[in-house]
């Protein structure tokens, strides 16, 4: 069972995913928040699976309400999983660096709202091809910081390169078939990428390998 908290000022917004998702098999809603600083209470007193979080809420946005919750070792198995109007925007970026696994938008049609509940309920990022290419573009604008990068020399050169391969938007599968290894094996290397790093999921691992110039702007890797 799949354990969905829900954060969004706007009511019949809850409303809606409310029935959605208690209309699927496996899904369960813990709770509802109508603010940040509730939502983060909320997710202490439940902690769910995910976290459907609105960027924009009075009293504490959906971005330091995600802070928050991913400085919390407590709440280390939360996912959140940010919900905007706006698309693909400085919101976004902000988010994946304040620890979301992803992001959706609000008119997002309901299978590929409850597709990402699963996927974020695994622990993988809400990254698609085009996402990704919009981080590549925004890290591409600037320098990369290796002096702030935590860990990067720990990475063995197999945990380097998925970690490259991850952060070009490849699943583990397609890691897999590139690298010729089962896909158990490159999850492997992921979740220990991660640990290293001090990632806290999928979504963190990827900005990591664009800030600290693993991957370099023309998206080669540099391992």
């Amino acid at each position: 069972m799949i354990r969905v908290a829900l954060v969004d000022d706007q009511a019949l917004m809850r409303a809606g995913f409310r029935a959605l998702l208690e209309a699927e098999d496996g899904i369960e809603v813990v709770g509802e928040a109508p603010d940040g600083r509730q939502g983060v209470d909320l997710v202490r007193a439940t902690t769910p699976d995910v976290a459907l979080i609105d960027v924009q809420m009075p009293v504490m946005t959906g971005i330091e309400a995600t802070r928050e919750i991913a400085a919390d070792p407590a709440l280390s198995g939360v996912h959140v999983v940010i919900l905007t109007n706006y698309g693909l925007d400085e919101y976004v970026f902000e988010a994946l660096r304040a620890g979301a696994a992803g992001f959706l938008l609000k008119d997002t049609e309901p299978a590929e709202l409850l597709r990402a509940i699963q996927v974020a309920a695994r622990g993988d990022a809400l990254l698609s091809p085009a996402i990704t290419r919009r981080l590549i573009g925004e890290f591409v604008a600037r320098p990369p910081d290796r002096a702030t990068a935590p860990g990067l020399e720990t990475l063995t050169r197999r945990e380097c390169e998925v970690t490259a391969l991850a952060a070009k938007g490849l699943t583990n599968e397609e890691i897999a078939a590139h690298m010729v290894i089962s896909p158990f094996t490159a999850k492997t290397h992921i979740s220990r990428a991660m640990t290293k790093l001090g990632a806290r999921d999928r979504a963190q691992l990827v900005v990591f390998a664009y800030e600290s110039g693993l991957v370099v702007a023309q998206g080669n890797q540099s391992c």
